[in-house]
């Protein structure tokens, strides 16, 4: 009876100390992810509280039987005490009748301490439970007044820009406002009448639609359209946005395998990663999506059709708007995308080889892997090409990643010679530990044609709560070499983007704070570009788009580096995950070792008085295959630029001269 007292007791600290104590620890904390105690919380810590009820009168049972044997004990020993026996024996049996005497008030003791810690605990539990659930109420009343003062807010302002006094004629007021569609979707407005909220800085604008008159077409004064032709706009601008993708006699695939479902902890891998550089940390393929970042910035001509019409416009300007409606087209497949590519192995490439369907030939290459750096090249037989080099650097804040791209992109049309330049925006992934996982672009981008001198300034604006914005609102003014604007640009960059003609600017009134906006009076809205919709069931295939499924289909007589024949990826696109995982990890080691052999063979080439800082650094140049380093005339940076030789080596199948590297 002893060794069974002794072994409740033991239960009972165990039971204490890992589950009730956890319990209340877990209720203490607060838990965002439940809005209120659910009945099953409730239900547990009862069920707990009541296995405590039951092993204490386990304990009062040992107890009372210990009590009862240590009284026998105790009268055995005084029995023993009234015989005649030695002094020394005496003494004896004096000790052990008060060790039981001892032994009885600390099992009391023990009994008493369980019974203070059980009605502590039942205290304790149910006002912790009634604290947390206060809590949650306020959090969700707090969310709900919220969420109403915004609706109210709206209400207002619909009722101000409606009430009656207010002139109805567009062409005689000028308002500031939400961004509107043509189309009066989500407005109570006049349909004749858009109006833009101002753009902060240099871009500070205030737009108004009019229906066009007879002579709209002639407008020049104040505008400084000078050759730009309403008729040729309406050639190129009107003509359909969404084509058709082209025919291929290669049949290509419409699906991949589902996603499987596999459950991560992701704080239990990121919090040791907070503020470190994103590229260095050592992620498993469960964050990932079976595609290469190589295969990500491809992906970026899925509207490619925007710049073979490009090819056809007359106007400078005219083209330059297609170009801005391709440069934000290229953010439409993040939206949903918000699973992180796999960081290319160093010499890794990939080819798009879709002369057929797509009319053009794409060549991607990493060149550096510390920072990570590709290079891109793009040739078009409708009279365009395009170049890159893309470098990724990324910060985890812990609540949200920031990745930036750095680097100049350069679009050249071969026969009007217009050389375009920009730069991409800021994306920035939320809700990293707690709630639902999503993307936003931020940043303005200015995109540059160095022929004309034309220029577009595009606003990507942040989403907020409490702004008024239409979430992924885009927008912009297209500008000439006078600094004269001949386009407004307004959409989202995941659904559209429209073009509006200025047929005649003028300075609006100073506001309160003194500031002066310009005021554009434009002809309705042409659309630009509309995106594509996703393939049937692709939430279960990453939200791939139609060009993202074929992207990692393999194809015969690619370069041996290709991203399609990356194990780990191609693991992880069948759903082994695991063995992906392993494969993952061998590679990364193979390409620490190819690292090693460069900073060995850089040391020994400098002698044993090469500085090892310095051996490091040679380690980490790179001689890239199919690219060389060339200094950008216009950006006055050093870039990687297609030497040519890839597709000749295609046709030839010589690949003696790719690495090793999968």
């Amino acid at each position: 009876m002893k060794g069974r007292g002794c072994w409740e007791t033991a239960s009972v600290r165990s039971f204490c100390s890992s589950g009730c104590l956890n319990k209340f620890k877990k209720d203490d904390s607060g838990d965002d992810d439940e809005e209120t105690a659910s009945p099953a919380d409730k239900s547990e810590l009862h069920h707990t509280l009541k296995n405590l009820s039951l092993k204490l009168d386990d304990l009062s049972t040992c107890n009372d039987l210990i009590a009862k044997h240590g009284a026998a004990l105790q009268r055995s020993l005084n029995e023993l005490d009234s015989l005649k026996i030695p002094s020394e024996s005496g003494e004896k049996l004096k000790v052990v009748n008060e060790r039981a005497t001892l032994f009885r008030i600390t099992s009391n003791a023990m009994i008493n301490a369980c019974k203070d810690f059980l009605e502590l605990a039942e205290t304790h539990s149910r006002k912790w439970q009634r604290a947390l659930q206060y809590e949650q109420e306020q959090r969700v009343h707090l969310e709900e007044t919220i969420e109403q003062l915004a609706k109210q807010h709206n209400s207002l302002e619909r009722a101000f820009r409606s009430a009656p006094g207010r002139p109805p004629n567009p062409n005689k007021s000028f308002s500031e406002g939400s961004l509107l569609t043509s189309k009066g979707e989500d407005s109570e407005e006049d349909e004749d009448t858009e109006y833009f909220d101002a753009m902060e800085d240099s871009t500070s604008f205030i737009t108004v639609i009019t229906q066009p008159k007879e002579d709209s077409r002639k407008i020049e004064g104040g505008t400084g359209t000078g050759s730009v032709d309403w008729t040729s706009v309406d050639n190129v601008l009107d003509s359909p946005s969404f084509v058709s993708k082209g025919s291929s006699k290669i049949k290509r695939r419409v699906r991949i395998p589902d996603k499987p479902n596999y459950s991560l902890n992701l704080w239990s891998i990121m919090k040791n990663c907070i503020g470190r550089e994103l590229s260095k940390i050592p992620m498993p393929v469960n964050f990932n999506e079976p595609l290469s970042m190589l295969q990500r910035l491809t992906e970026d001509l899925e509207y490619h059709h925007l710049l073979d019409k490009a090819v056809h416009c007359a106007s400078s300007v005219e083209q330059m708007c297609l170009v801005a409606a391709f440069s934000v087209s290229s953010y439409s497949t993040t939206v949903h995308r918000i699973a992180k590519p796999f960081n290319p192995m160093l010499g890794e490439t990939f080819e798009l080889d879709r002369l057929e369907d797509m009319g053009l030939r794409s060549l991607c290459e990493q060149v550096s892997h510390h920072p990570p750096s590709a290079a891109h090249y793009v040739f078009s037989k409708h009279g365009w090409s395009l170049w890159q080099e893309i470098t990724i650097a990324s910060k985890f804040r812990g609540k949200y990643i920031s990745i930036m791209p750095l680097g100049a992109i350069h679009l050249e049309f071969q026969a009007s010679g217009n050389h375009y330049v920009w730069r991409k925006s800021t994306s920035t992934v939320h809700n990293i530990i707690v709630g639902k996982l999503w993307i936003d672009q931020s940043g303005d981008i200015e995109i540059v044609n160095h022929k004309t001198n034309d220029r577009c300034q595009l606003k990507f604006v942040p989403y907020s709560y409490f702004s008024k914005e239409a979430p992924r609102k885009v927008t912009g003014v297209v500008s000439d070499s006078q600094g004269k604007a001949h386009y407004v640009l307004s959409g989202s960059w995941d659904e559209q983007m429209e073009c509006s003609k200025i047929v005649q600017s003028s300075s609006s009134s100073p506001s309160s704070d003194g500031k002066q906006k310009t005021v554009y009076q434009t002809l309705p809205a042409k659309l630009l570009w509309k995106k594509y919709p996703l393939p049937e069931n692709a939430e279960n295939m990453y939200y791939f788009s139609e060009l993202a499924l074929t992207l990692n289909e393999l194809e015969e007589g690619v370069a041996p580096t290709d991203s399609r024949l990356r194990p780990d990826q191609r693991l992880m696109e069948k759903g082994r995950w695991d063995e992906a995982n392993t494969e993952k990890q061998r590679l990364e080691e193979k390409q620490r070792l190819s690292r090693r052999r460069r900073l060995e063979s850089c040391i020994s080439g400098h002698g044993q008085g090469c500085a090892t800082e310095e051996a490091e650094k040679e380690s980490d140049v790179y001689v890239p295959l199919w690219f060389e380093k060339r200094l950008d005339p216009l950006t006055g940076e050093t870039a990687c630029i297609y030497k040519g030789g890839y597709w000749e080596a295609k046709e030839r199948q010589d690949w003696h001269m790719c690495p090793n590297i999968f």
